[in-house]
Formats: structure tokens, C-alpha cells, sequence
């Protein structure tokens, strides 16, 4: 045997045997553990956003559905309307009577030339999360979105 055999034998046994097909198993282990989180975080992303659009227009229609409306009452009922159908398309559900704060710049808010601002606030669960860990991490996250409209100068009445 030459030195250079021995010298690729010496090299073979420090450096191990043929693959034994581990490559496979370390692949499936560390591409669950890469996925996992990225899914997770992909559809937890997606839901806080859709969240998001959905308050953003539930807050600027509601706004424009009070400054249209005959009287507040009416308003306020269409806007508590408003509300759940933005949130009903992105597939979420809320309250609205909690989710909604209306103020005015003026006691009537229905007066021509002044302002309605609304607020819409809700807590989006986060999915998967279980019930078990509510008290120790927080489980929801907070979406706010708010609008300021303006009452038609042109109004009657």
C-alpha cells in the first residue's frame, strides 16, 4: 500500500464512514423547526392586518354614516352596522357598541360644518394561542383606527 492510500484511509477514518442517509432526517428536523414559526408567524401577521383594514374602514364609514344620517340615533345605529360588516369581511367578529366611541366637536354632532370623530378598538386573539397562557403572556393584540368627518355645511334642519 502506498503512503497515499494509507494517508486517504487515515482521512476517511477521522472524518467518518459513507453517508448512512442522515442527511434526509437532518433536513426534515430543521425545516420543521424553520417552518413551523414562519407559518405561524405568517398567519398570525395576516390576521392582525386584516384587523387592521377592517377597523381602518369601519372607523371612516361609520364617520361618514353619522354625518349623513337624520338624527344621531339613526346614525348610530347604521355606524354600529358599518362596523360589523367591515369586520364580517375580513372574516372577524366584533361588538360593536364596545368597538365604536363617537364624539363631537359641538353637543349636536349633527350640526352643518362640524366635526364627528370616531374611534374603532378591538382585540385580535391570536390564533392557536392556548387559554391556558392568557393570564402569563398576552394572547390578543390591540387594533385602534380612527376618523375625523366633517358634518355638510349644506345640511337642512
Amino acid at each position: 500500500m502506498s503512503r497515499a492510500h494509507r494517508l486517504l484511509a487515515a482521512l476517511r477514518r477521522r472524518l467518518g464512514g459513507p453517508e448512512r442517509g442522515s442527511a434526509v432526517v437532518e433536513f426534515l428536523g430543521v425545516s420543521l423547526v424553520l417552518l413551523v414559526p414562519l407559518v405561524y408567524l405568517v398567519l398570525t401577521m395576516a390576521r392582525i392586518q386584516a384587523a387592521s383594514f377592517a377597523a381602518e374602514g369601519a372607523a371612516r364609514e361609520a364617520g361618514r354614516l353619522i354625518a349623513q344620517a337624520e338624527t344621531m340615533a339613526d346614525g348610530v345605529a347604521a355606524a354600529q352596522l358599518g362596523v360589523e360588516l367591515a369586520f364580517a369581511d375580513q372574516g372577524l367578529e366584533v361588538d360593536a357598541a364596545s368597538a365604536l366611541t363617537i364624539t363631537c366637536s359641538v353637543p349636536d354632532c349633527l350640526t352643518a360644518g362640524e366635526y364627528v370623530s370616531v374611534v374603532v378598538a378591538t382585540e385580535v386573539p391570536l390564533p392557536l394561542a392556548p387559554d391556558f397562557l392568557a393570564g402569563t403572556l398576552p394572547t390578543t393584540v390591540s387594533i385602534t383606527a380612527d376618523a375625523m368627518t366633517a358634518v355638510s355645511g349644506f345640511r337642512d334642519g
